[in-house]
């Protein structure tokens, strides 16, 4: 008789079972996101000439860059990213990439943003020259030595 019973709700007592086991899984990417989360809704709420540096320190917090040049350029960052799939061998993929450029008058009221988003940076063209560091060049005696070590190592048979 039991043996019956037990039959009966064994579908029940499985489907119960995965359902108690899976139930914390999520099917979510899981994302690293770094800089300020939603910054182009933030963006919006900041209006020129009436919004001031401590508006905006209470909206998005302390800047994660200032100028070197003028103090009264703040810049934020947005970035998020998360695992590829098969197709790009778990590597990480950019989801988000957003950039809010600030510049503030004397007195302290913003006076222009400038919002980058991914698509706008990559119409940005970057120079594509090098320049020399003369202090990482080697010496000629490690030179010298760098050949000693390859004819020792065996790299260079003869």
């Amino acid at each position: 008789m039991i043996f019956i019973v037990f039959r009966k709700h064994i579908l029940s007592i499985i489907i119960l079972s995965f359902l108690l086991l899976f139930n914390a899984c999520q099917l979510r990417d899981p994302t690293k996101t770094h800089g300020i989360n939603f910054l182009e809704n933030r963006e919006k709420q900041l209006i020129l000439n009436e919004t001031n540096k401590n508006d905006i320190v209470k909206i998005l917090g302390q800047p994660h860059v200032q100028s070197v040049v003028s103090p009264n350029t703040w810049v934020y960052f947005e970035r998020m990213t998360t695992k590829g799939g098969l197709h790009k061998l778990g590597n990480e993929v950019l989801l988000v990439n957003n950039i809010l450029e600030l510049e503030f008058d004397k007195y302290g009221i913003l006076t222009e943003k400038n919002f980058y988003n991914k698509e706008d940076m990559k119409k940005i063209k970057f120079n594509t020259a090098e320049t020399t560091n003369d202090i990482t060049k080697e010496s000629f005696i490690s030179g010298i030595l760098q050949s000693l070590r390859e004819k020792m190592y065996g790299k260079n048979k003869f």
